[in-house]
């Protein structure tokens, strides 16, 4: 996790400090990501490739060049803050949800967007063209799927395990748990140093900050919630939560210091 795409910096710069204006100045962007090591030229070019994919878009704001979220963008921040931010975990009595799709043959590239966003958004696979979350990811996941305008393909199903074999044997097989293990573990040994900071200046928590969140965004959808009575003995997600939680509270105000410093330095 050490190396970061300076697309993702970028992505959490925006979601933590452009969303009471959504807009900071190219100046503003390019000061805060060298405060991440990431050169000028490698901002301008993530810029770029983010504005191409609908992300960001060119505004001008008192005559001075600019970024602003689109607002698909915007709505998929606020829907990441609640996983990000409240650790959701689902429970046995919630149920499972169940996502089946038909694409017609004519509109075949539909079946990828189908599948890439399921995956997006945590889903794992219980039988070939059978996904299934928690089932507390519905409101969610409709939402995404109007958004994309892929929701007339798909049914719903919400309910009980009710086949052969134990349910948490069955969770193993549906996600790659561990991998997510594994990724964890990687967090917890990159970030945990970060807990032992003591009277930590505003520069040195946002150069912190700022990568942690970077790849903490990424858990709440390869662990969506399965209730932890399903999960391994000793799940590391407990414990990189927790280590997040932690580094979150301690971080996030001096960072935020210094990222408003910089942006509105000049």
């Amino acid at each position: 996790m050490t190396e970061h795409s300076p697309r993702h910096l970028i992505l959490t710069v925006f979601g933590l400090y452009a969303r009471e204006t959504n807009w900071l100045s190219v100046r503003a962007l390019i000061a805060l990501m060298a405060e991440l090591e990431v050169d000028a030229a490698a901002t301008r070019s993530s810029v770029s490739r983010l504005k191409k994919r609908g992300v960001l878009e060119a505004a001008r704001v008192g005559g001075q060049a600019g970024y602003a979220l689109s607002e698909s963008a915007r709505e998929v921040l606020v829907e990441g803050d609640a996983r990000i931010w409240s650790r959701p975990r689902a429970s046995v009595a919630d149920g499972w949800l169940v996502v089946v799709f038909s694409v017609p043959e004519s509109e075949r590239e539909k079946r990828h967007e189908l599948r890439s966003l399921l995956t997006r958004l945590g889903f794992g696979t219980a039988a070939p063209g059978v996904w299934v979350a928690p089932g507390t990811a519905y409101d969610e996941t409709l939402a995404a799927l109007d958004r994309q305008g892929l929701a007339s393909y798909t049914e719903f199903f919400r309910g009980s395990y009710l086949g052969v074999g134990s349910v948490d044997a069955r969770v193993g097989q549906w996600w790659d748990l561990a991998a997510v293990a594994a990724l964890y573990d990687e967090f917890l040994a990159e970030h945990r140093p970060l807990a032992r900071l003591r009277g930590t200046d505003p520069a040195r928590a946002f150069a912190a900050y700022l990568p942690m969140l970077t790849d903490w965004r990424r858990f709440p959808y390869l662990d969506p919630g399965i209730p932890l009575e399903l999960l391994p003995a000793g799940w590391p997600g407990v414990a990189a939560g927790d280590l997040f939680e932690t580094l979150d509270l301690r971080l996030r105000g001096p960072a935020a210091q210094h990222a408003h410093r910089l942006i509105t330095a000049g």
